[in-house]
């Protein structure tokens, strides 16, 4: 979904994984595995920069508008296209 020059993507998070990573599509979700256990947002903050590295953009660009306490997550990036965003899900 594109809304004023940001996308926003479903994310399913896999905390206290071995290794950070993404691991392919649960549902219409991008699964993502992070090391950081789920603990006063390290998860989070981790999945923000793992996106945010991968997507080519600063950190503040990422930011999870639903889901916060949850695995299931809706992440908004903004100064990105779509396509960027959809390249994830291949």
């Amino acid at each position: 979904m594109s809304l004023r020059g940001a996308v926003r993507f479903a994310v399913r998070v896999q905390p206290r994984a071995a290794r950070t990573e993404l691991v392919g599509v649960h549902g219409d979700a991008l699964k993502i595995r992070v090391m950081a256990p789920p603990v006063e947002g390290a998860a989070n903050a981790e999945l923000i920069a793992f996106l945010a590295e991968r997507l080519g953009v600063p950190k503040s660009a990422v930011q999870v508008r639903r889901g916060a306490r949850g695995r299931d997550k809706l992440v908004e990036v903004e100064g990105i296209s779509e396509d960027r965003v959809h390249a994830l899900y291949r």
